[in-house]
């Protein structure tokens, strides 16, 4: 997504103009838009003229229109984002008040306004446009003297850096300079590892390359990491997967991802760390009930006695029409945040949120157990 103007008041109001680039950008537009909020955006309108003599001919026209959302239907097959509404802006083909649909799609850009941004959508908004913060997959394809280190998300990849270094050929008896040359461009690569992957958002770093280059490379480079106590490198050791790649181009990163190994490992990626909370909720609830809760009463009130560790919620949620339920969950997640605990958003389009949606869409795992809450309930069922 990238993000073209960005206008907010200190009251909370404002609007963004974005451009939709891949089909994930849709599904983060059909998290942003809701009912009440104004669209503007390019459409296409029939329009029916009648000459002087009488005849009525019709047209398609090009405009511009912004409407004020009334229903939203988002197609994830054809990422297609189709939102209705009345015209709230005078324009000469469409009358104030007439209702129209207008199609967000790839490469459109469209401007929404709301009467207030709550967190929850700026924090969309930058997750949409940061390339980083969307990949969760490095992959580093390389060869002697060449390395390119990229970033993929779900529909692109992303080149972050390009290392090229002149390495000195191996001569009879002396391997010094060759040695010397390897050793500025290993450590060359690495310094872009560091300076390039957010680890705490990249899951998996795929090392490819033909031979042996990319064991001597992470070799070299957990060595480096033990002498100099580089902890971003040694503790997410686990998280590098060496695969076999034709070339240190960008191109051979196809072959790469062709790999079953690689597939099976990018296929547990996406969401990992969501899917772990949630199994670790379920371990919890088996073993220790009263620090596992779930259903926004039960939720909100271990909030309140300032236990929540880790907060699970769905995205879904956050789309309530009524804005006063949408303004809840909000309150709720800003409150944990600011309590130092730990927020997963769940995608209502992943195994895992729709696993979290049968237990209310909200849950949470607690610092401390509170066997209050359920005694609360026993209580008010038997006061019933």
């Amino acid at each position: 997504m990238k993000l073209i103007d960005r206008n907010f008041d200190k009251d909370g109001s404002g609007q963004v103009t974005l451009l939709p680039e891949d089909p994930e950008d849709m599904w983060h537009a059909f998290n942003l838009v809701a009912v009440g909020d104004s669209l503007r955006s390019t459409t296409i309108r029939k329009v029916q003229n009648e000459s002087a003599t009488g005849s009525v001919s019709s047209s398609k026209i090009r405009t511009t229109l912004t409407i004020s959302i009334e229903t939203i239907d988002f197609d994830t097959q054809a990422c297609v984002l189709r939102v209705k509404g009345r015209n709230i802006q005078e324009n000469q083909y469409v009358k104030m008040g007439a209702y129209h649909t207008l199609d967000l799609e790839l490469n459109r850009k469209f401007t929404l306004a709301k009467e207030c941004w709550d967190a929850i959508a700026i924090d969309r908004i930058e997750q949409a446009c940061d390339i980083e913060k969307k990949a969760d997959v490095a992959a580093l394809v390389m060869q002697e003297g060449l390395a390119h280190l990229c970033l993929l998300t779900g529909s692109m990849t992303v080149v972050r850096a390009k290392i090229e270094t002149n390495i000195p050929r191996k001569r009879r008896g002396n391997c010094e300079q060759h040695d010397k040359g390897l050793g500025r461009f290993y450590e060359s690569v690495m310094q872009a590892i560091l300076r390039h992957v957010n680890f705490e958002i990249v899951k998996c770093v795929l090392v490819a390359s033909p031979g042996f280059v990319k064991d001597q490379f992470c070799e070299y480079m957990f060595s480096q990491a033990i002498k100099t106590d580089c902890k971003i490198i040694t503790e997410n050791k686990s998280k590098f997967l060496l695969v076999h790649a034709s070339s240190g181009f960008k191109h051979s990163l196809k072959e790469v991802l062709q790999d079953p190994s690689v597939t099976a490992k990018l296929a547990d990626t996406k969401a990992a760390g969501e899917v772990k909370s949630l199994e670790q909720f379920y371990i919890m609830l088996q073993h220790e009930p009263d620090r596992a809760y779930y259903g926004i009463k039960h939720v909100e009130r271990a909030s309140e006695s300032e236990a929540i560790e880790t907060l699970l919620i769905s995205d879904r949620l956050f789309r309530a029409q009524d804005v006063a339920t949408r303004r809840r969950y909000v309150a709720l997640v800003e409150k944990v945040k600011d309590l130092g605990g730990d927020v997963k958003i769940f995608s209502s389009l992943h195994v895992s949120g729709e696993q979290l949606d049968q237990l209310t869409g909200v849950a949470a795992i607690l610092r401390f157990p509170i066997p209050e809450i359920d005694e609360e309930d026993a209580t008010d069922s038997d006061d019933d």
